[in-house]
């Protein structure tokens, strides 16, 4: 994954730092162009990683932008991505975010409840704009992952129920401010099997039908994003297979010659062109484990404390041939600010560079203050 060049930089620099192969970036927009329809609608999800830099590239290759807060929506303007490849989510919208994105005429607001819809009307009549919904629709589909990140269930907090529909419809003939165009789902993210897009398919049919049958043949159907990646071979599965996603919906979605599809992917877009890289700070044998403690810690990358989601580990100074097992652990004050346990690597000392890999999403823009811990500086190549 380094070179003996990035390795000599990396040597160089304070850490930790996020680092980014922007060559590995361009690779992937480049395959999502190449196994994506021309007809289908690419709309970056900035959750993932909302970087200037980043951001950059994305934009030129020709992605839209999928938000789910006001400040998003202000840095995807503020990055120039154009206002009507703008869509605009999120369960808790507050009024002055949904004032600043009506003031950028952006493309659409994907609504989450009656009581939202009334209060989007509310402002937009306030400006004397109307604005563009899609309604928000938990499709009751399992993605089988962790439970956190799981948005389609009918538990869940997201989304318009099936049964709220007859409601919804009535309560938009009251509502002569918003511009109703679409549907939308999401349901969930870090997706590994396919077959949960195509129960997503099968669904959307359904609701899609149900829709035109009461007079709604609405021109746009998103079908969200979640795509995961491989965390435990980031070399070897650098790019995922976006060819056999896509057929999925090419094969599954029936849509009428009138309607568009949209996307929203995020991890599977920048997942592994990231890096957390980190210095060992001190070792601590044990009686049944060695830890290495690094100078970076779960205010820096929150998922494994979070979802005790696994991310691989490598030493990649040490040029040690014994191996040897550590828990990798952070300097925050809390027992899970652990990277992983029992990770077996090169035999490991103080000052030795440890790579955190497939940190490009959900890694910078989760950190926090905590500890008060200073903001990390990014790398790129």
């Amino acid at each position: 994954m380094f070179s003996k060049e990035q390795l000599n930089a990396f040597s160089k620099t304070e850490t930790p730092f996020y680092f980014y192969d922007l060559s590995l970036l361009n690779k992937t927009l480049d395959a999502i162009k190449k196994a994506a329809p021309e007809e289908y609608h690419i709309h970056y999800a900035l959750k993932a990683n909302a970087h200037p830099t980043l951001l950059e590239l994305i934009r030129k290759a020709g992605l839209g932008a999928d938000c789910v807060s006001g400040n998003e929506v202000k840095r995807s303007v503020e990055c120039n991505f154009s206002n009507d490849k703008i869509v605009f989510a999120g369960v808790g919208k507050s009024d002055k975010e949904i004032n600043y994105a009506l003031d950028q005429d952006i493309f659409c607001f994907n609504v989450e409840s009656t009581h939202e819809l009334q209060v989007l009307d509310q402002l937009a009549k306030n400006k004397n704009k109307k604005a563009n919904i899609a309604l928000r629709i938990n499709p009751n589909v399992d993605a089988y992952t962790h439970k956190y990140i799981t948005t389609g269930l009918e538990e869940n907090k997201f989304g318009i129920n099936p049964y709220e529909f007859d409601i919804v419809v009535e309560e938009l003939k009251k509502l002569p401010d918003l511009n109703f165009i679409g549907l939308h789902f999401h349901i969930g993210s870090q997706i590994g099997d396919l077959t949960p897009f195509k129960n997503l398919c099968l669904r959307v049919n359904e609701i899609n039908k149900w829709f035109i049958q009461k007079g709604y043949l609405l021109p746009h159907i998103n079908v969200g994003g979640g795509f995961g990646i491989n965390y435990k071979e980031p070399d070897n599965h650098s790019i995922v297979d976006f060819e056999s996603y896509f057929n999925v919906f090419k094969q599954f979605l029936e849509l009428q010659p009138q309607q568009q599809v949209h996307f929203e992917l995020g991890r599977a877009i920048t997942g592994q062109c990231g890096s957390l890289i980190s210095r060992v700070l001190y070792i601590k044998h044990g009686i049944n484990t060695n830890f290495a403690i690094l100078d970076a810690g779960m205010t820096e990358l929150i998922r494994p404390a979070l979802y005790q989601a696994y991310h691989k580990i490598e030493n990649i100074s040490s040029s040690s041939a014994k191996q040897v097992k550590y828990d990798i652990v952070g300097p925050i004050c809390e027992s899970s600010d652990c990277f992983g346990k029992a990770v077996e690597l090169p035999e490991t000392k103080r000052g030795d560079l440890i790579a955190i890999r497939s940190a490009g999403a959900y890694g910078e823009v989760m950190s926090s203050r905590y500890n008060l811990r200073e903001p990390l500086p990014s790398v790129f190549i």
